[in-house]
């Protein structure tokens, strides 16, 4: 069975790990291996919905590396892309962290490295740079100050107005917080996530026009971003029932709503965890294809393997891992970080 086809978001569709005779047998197994082994499983919004049923803790990247942080477990078993269990190890240098499967990469970290940032950084010599948690521990370290899609405008405004920003690696985030703020000297490094770049204006447009009286949760990472807030503009969509948020947002502004129907623009993990925060609301996502395939390779038996066997383990050179924490304390420092990408 390929990868695609045992991804099934909706319906929750996946293969059962050999030696288990059913899901409620694999969860009792999980769970009793990461109590032996003082361990904590964190699971990103976008993992597969067995990923996040099991796990001890579901959230965005940042939020579950404070809670790495703060968890009195020795390990950390983090489900999500390498980006995310480094920073949990960046936090929580003293923690084993585990990620059940080392490849599992991130498209929109991999458009800079840090050669590239040093680089960039050489020719705007002076300018302030703020880097998307969604990065390497590399980049990280090579950087002034982090942000999330929640707090990017707030990082950038804590910024003299008159110094250079370069905003990486996110070129609709950055155009988003450029909208916010107003700042001409902010440049943006031309990156994207594959997933919510290939959610395109196209598919808005379509799904607003299937559902016109449906809420719109939008990513900011989305290449329909512009789109949602020009069809606001214009009135094609009522700027009301249109939110440009992120994940954490999301959940916020899912628990407290009473729409009866919400399209969503993100990866389609996220559905999982919005269908859970109001099962009296309709969310279907603005592109159903918009599936991760790095999150998706964190499966149920690379799980129960990543416990057994205690991989793959995470390491960040103590020197990277020094300077890349002073780049998320000062964005924790300016206010609160807010819920991550």
């Amino acid at each position: 069975m390929t990868l695609i086809e045992t991804v099934n978001t909706d319906a929750g569709h996946q293969a059962l790990p050999p030696g288990f005779a059913d899901w409620t047998s694999w969860q009792r197994e999980v769970h009793d291996l990461a109590r032996r082994k003082d361990a904590v499983v964190l699971a990103h919004n976008y993992q597969l919905p067995q990923i996040q049923d099991v796990a001890d803790h579901v959230g965005d990247s940042l939020a579950l590396s404070r809670l790495a942080a703060s968890a009195e477990a020795s390990m950390i078993i983090f489900a999500g892309v390498h980006f995310m269990a480094e920073t949990a190890k960046i936090l929580s240098p003293e923690k084993k962290v585990i990620i059940p499967d080392a490849r599992a990469g991130c498209s929109l970290a991999d458009t800079i490295t840090a050669d590239q940032l040093r680089a960039w950084k050489a020719e705007h010599p002076g300018a302030a740079v703020v880097a998307y948690v969604n990065t390497t521990a590399e980049v990280k370290a090579e950087s002034d100050i982090c942000c999330t899609s929640s707090n990017a405008v707030e990082v950038v405004e804590s910024l003299p107005a008159d110094r250079e920003v370069l905003f990486l690696p996110d070129m609709f985030l950055a155009a988003h917080v450029k909208r916010k703020t107003g700042r001409t000297n902010l440049h943006s490094w031309l990156g994207e996530c594959h997933v919510h770049a290939g959610i395109s204006p196209q598919d808005l447009e379509a799904a607003v026009r299937a559902e016109p009286d449906a809420e719109l949760y939008v990513h900011p990472e989305c290449g329909c971003s512009t789109s949602a807030l020009w069809m606001t503009s214009v009135g094609d969509i009522p700027a009301e029932r249109t939110h440009i948020l992120s994940t954490g947002a999301m959940l916020d502004e899912a628990r407290r709503s009473s729409a009866g129907k919400v399209l969503v623009a993100t990866e389609i993990g996220m559905l999982h965890q919005l269908r859970r925060a109001n099962a009296g609301i309709d969310f279907q996502p603005v592109n159903p294809q918009a599936s991760c395939r790095y999150m998706k390779m964190i499966t149920p038996e690379k799980l129960i393997n990543s416990l057994r066997n205690e991989t793959d383990e995470v390491h960040v050179p103590a020197e990277i891992a020094a300077a890349a924490r002073q780049a998320v304390e000062r964005m924790v420092a300016i206010g609160r970080p807010g819920s991550g990408e």
